[in-house]
């Protein structure tokens, strides 16, 4: 029988996947055969001609995974799914049982696995197949994953393992995410002892990076639906800045921080430019990941030819304003995607710092 840890969290965007990759890259390291399942996937995507949820996807992709597709992604719920079930139109103990049964397919397969559960504990409950209860139905021993803070995660953490408890599934640990790092023992501390007589083990995870919450050049591509010219070698750079290029051309340049994607207007030639020839002098290239240029009016032949010459990665729009770029890119929250071999490399670098595996193993496969 294979071993298996419930990554669950206390909302959207707290790390879960992140946590569910670095698991997995540790456990590769123990383990001869490693799986992952995504029971209720409410990211739908066609991945190898198949409909799965797109973490599933993402798992099967960087750690080979392919073969196992079809046993890691059996619910994927789409906009319509929770109608239907009101309606009658989906068995619901027919969903149930193509979890069950396609997890105990992949668990013939696999060493440790990894079951991902879906945003906040509740999700799924118009299906009967809220976190909690999928972690109950599969026996498997729950990671509560939590962002970092004291008072609100103390609450966080209340409102959400009352829940497993009433499934009858067990929270084993409780891994608080995203810690400032000149407050973390500090944070943990006061967690601990405010945690002291919980039946869970209190766990620190990783510390805030804003580099994982960071879009790359293909993502800001793919999310105004512009294609990407220039250096397209570039495409998985992480952007660390989004600057606006309003002000003189001298100060644009004064102003430029590390791996900035810069908002220019077509009409601004000279900054343009100056900006084309910069990206390919080595000590700015490290400054500038790329162009935005909006705008009705083209931009001038000269100019297009300098940047082109330049392979400056950029993008041309003249739907969008340079307000609604910068509102667009900042408010979006960047997924990680298998492309993403930077923040990817990083995940796993941050795995073997701060995640002990042997003590997690030990603590979740315990009878």
């Amino acid at each position: 029988m294979a071993k298996k840890i419930f990554i669950a969290a206390s909302g959207q965007n707290i790390g879960k996947t992140t946590i569910s990759v670095s698991l997995l890259h540790l456990a590769q390291q123990k383990y001869g055969r490693v799986g992952f399942m995504k029971p209720l996937g409410p990211k739908p995507t066609t991945f190898r001609g198949q409909s799965v949820d797109k973490d599933a996807a993402l798992i099967a992709q960087v750690f080979g995974l392919t073969k196992d597709l079809r046993y890691m992604s059996p619910v994927v719920v789409y906009p319509e799914t929770s109608r239907q079930a009101i309606d009658g139109e989906i068995s619901l103990s027919g969903l149930s049982d193509r979890i069950l049964s396609t997890y105990a397919e992949l668990e013939k397969r696999c060493d440790f696995i990894v079951i991902e559960g879906s945003g906040h504990p509740g999700v799924g409950s118009v299906l009967k197949l809220s976190n909690a209860r999928i972690a109950c139905m599969l026996d498997a021993p729950v990671l509560m994953v939590t962002g970092g803070g004291v008072g609100n995660v103390i609450d966080t953490i209340a409102m959400n393992t009352a829940l497993f408890k009433l499934e009858g599934a067990e929270v084993r640990g409780v891994l608080v995410n995203k810690l400032f790092p000149d407050k973390r023992e500090v944070m943990l501390d006061y967690l601990q002892r405010a945690l002291a007589d919980q039946p869970f083990s209190l766990i620190g995870g990783f510390d805030y990076k804003p580099v994982l919450a960071n879009p790359t050049l293909r993502r800001v591509a793919r999310l105004l639906g512009l294609p990407l010219n220039g250096n397209r070698r570039e495409v998985s750079r992480i952007i660390h800045h989004v600057q606006i290029g309003a002000a003189s051309t001298q100060r644009v340049t004064e102003m430029l921080r590390n791996s900035s994607l810069l908002l220019v207007t077509s009409s601004r030639d000279e900054l343009l430019v100056t900006l084309a020839n910069l990206y390919q002098m080595p000590e700015y290239r490290s400054l500038i990941s790329g162009l935005i240029i909006p705008g009705i009016s083209p931009v001038s032949t000269i100019t297009q030819r300098i940047i082109d010459r330049s392979n400056i990665p950029y993008l041309r729009t003249d739907k969008y304003s340079t307000a609604e770029l910068y509102r667009v890119i900042t408010e979006d929250v960047s997924k990680i995607t298998a492309e993403d071999s930077e923040k990817l490399d990083l995940v796993r670098s941050l795995a073997e710092e701060r995640l002990d595996f042997d003590a997690l193993d030990a603590l979740f496969t315990r009878a």
